[in-house]
């Protein structure tokens, strides 16, 4: 019996087979052919994106294209078997999305690395050096190892629920560990940012990682708690609010984010995680007023920090008035010392005004003229050069990744399971939204990474295991059943395609 008809055969004849009979049971497919094809499509493009930016600097194709070439899809592949061996029913997109935004991160790193180097137009950026892209590429490898270690560690998504408390207080400890350091290895220079741990040249976020044991930790107490903060007290406005005596969880979230503003001067870092718990308890609760009350203290929080803190009124300051002279360059007439927030900020504006719609061109811009674009602002590297069409581009890519995170959200029956999946989703939408929109000017700028694309290590390796977990809860999802054997007698042989 051939296999393609052997599922048609099998369910015509079932009731009169005699035992003994085997019968095939077709599965739906893994679609890990599928996922393979597109992955290949995502290395050619980031293939062709490396030359283009040789061929805009110098008129030459990068003579590393080869190597960098070999080495990126050698490591996507090795992600893909991986995939294969350990998740084979998981969501076939998010491993080719990641793997395009890792690729033109490098791509990026690279242009921005070579700038004033070897003969190439631009002045050199000090803080990268030659091997700022080899050293990048290093960090994809252990990002990737980060993913295949999750995928052998987590099974099952439901296990990480008996850590709840235990990666809770991981989280706190990683999250307050900057503020409590000091400054001389926590500050990012020129910003007055407190979110890095800087020893002996080697830096980390720990922000970074502690999104991911916090979202474990929300997933599991709200679980836990969900049916009593569900119930609802009075009505105002025809919106019924919750109980006064239920109020203490949002309360220690808000408290938990306002510390973290003022002490590490971070306002990104603040909205993301206590953005990340609103959403889990609107999802958790299905109660509105959850995200009407959080968001009023969050935002008359920001107002009253900007109002009493100076660093953070600072911030505000760049962003009401960024081009103003005394925010510009530090408030010396006469004297050009820019101050890096806002003259960042002036310089990202700048260059995505250059831009325009379809950019510069790879290699063509002056991204370099921006201070740290190449983490906090390779935004507007993207905008220069490859314009609001390109920058469209990337920000729809996210948007698919957040769209298939949530989609095995609304489809694994786990509760756990479908709280973590909407809280990493969410994320890393807002992780994106904030840093996008300090960039632009939206909101206030803040000094989190783009997930993927900026350089460094930190949050190259957190995106990967958020993917790695997303993957995880899509292949719990999609994973079809146990066929029962509902013949006594009959041999029955299941295969997946």
């Amino acid at each position: 019996m051939s296999a393609l008809g052997a599922t048609g055969a099998g369910a015509g004849t079932a009731a009169g087979t005699s035992p003994g009979l085997a019968r095939v049971v077709t599965l739906p497919r893994g679609r890990r052919g599928a996922e393979l094809i597109m992955l290949a499509f995502a290395i050619g493009v980031v293939l062709f994106a490396y030359a283009s930016v040789g061929l805009g600097m110098n008129g030459h194709v990068p003579t590393g294209l080869a190597t960098y070439g070999v080495l990126f899809a050698l490591l996507m592949l090795a992600a893909h078997l991986a995939i294969r061996r350990l998740a084979p029913w998981a969501d076939p997109l998010l491993l080719p999305l990641a793997a395009l935004l890792n690729g033109l991160g490098l791509v990026m790193i690279y242009r921005l690395q070579e700038a004033g180097r070897h003969g190439n137009p631009g002045n050199p950026i000090s803080t990268m050096s030659a091997s700022t892209t080899t050293f990048q590429l290093i960090w994809s490898t252990i990002g990737v190892l980060a993913f295949v270690a999750v995928l052998v560690v987590v099974r099952e998504p439901r296990m990480l629920q008996r850590y709840t408390y235990t990666l809770g207080v991981i989280g706190l400890v990683l999250l307050a560990l900057p503020a409590l350091l000091p400054s001389s290895i926590s500050e990012v220079p020129g910003t007055g940012a407190k979110i890095q741990v800087s020893l002996g040249g080697f830096s980390i976020q720990p922000e970074e990682f502690a999104k991911i044991a916090l979202a474990v930790f929300f997933a599991g107490y709200l679980v836990a708690k969900r049916d009593v903060l569900s119930l609802a007290g009075r009505h105002v406005l025809g919106i019924a609010l919750p109980r006064a005596r239920d109020m203490g969880p949002v309360l220690i979230a808000w408290v938990a984010s306002l510390l973290v503003l003022i002490f590490e001067s971070d306002i990104g870092t603040s909205a993301l995680f206590f953005g990340m718990f609103l959403i889990m308890l609107y999802v958790a609760t299905q109660r509105t007023s959850w995200l009407l009350i959080g968001t009023s203290l969050f935002l008359a929080g920001a107002f009253l920090a900007s109002k009493l803190v100076s660093h953070v009124g600072t911030r505000f300051s760049i962003w009401l008035n960024p081009f103003a002279y005394p925010n510009v360059f530090c408030g010396n007439p006469g004297i050009h010392v820019p101050c890096v927030p806002s003259y960042q900020l002036a310089q990202g504006m700048y260059g995505l005004g250059f831009g325009g719609i379809l950019g510069t061109g790879l290699g063509h811009g002056q991204p370099y003229l921006t201070p740290l674009v190449q983490s906090d602002f390779i935004i507007s590297a993207f905008g220069e050069e490859l314009g609001l069409a390109g920058l469209m581009a990337l920000l729809l890519i996210y948007g698919l990744i957040v769209q298939r995170g949530m989609r095995a959200a609304i489809a694994v029956r786990d509760p756990f399971a479908k709280l973590l999946a909407g809280g990493l989703s969410f994320v890393i939408a807002l992780q994106v939204f904030v840093i996008v929109g300090g960039v632009t000017q939206l909101i206030p700028l803040t000094g989190i990474t783009t997930p993927f694309l900026s350089q460094g290590g930190s949050s190259l390796v957190a995106s990967w295991m958020v993917i790695a977990l997303l993957m995880r809860i899509s292949d719990t999802a999609r994973r079809p059943a146990p066929q029962p054997i509902q013949d006594e007698g009959m041999t029955q042989v299941v295969r997946g395609i």
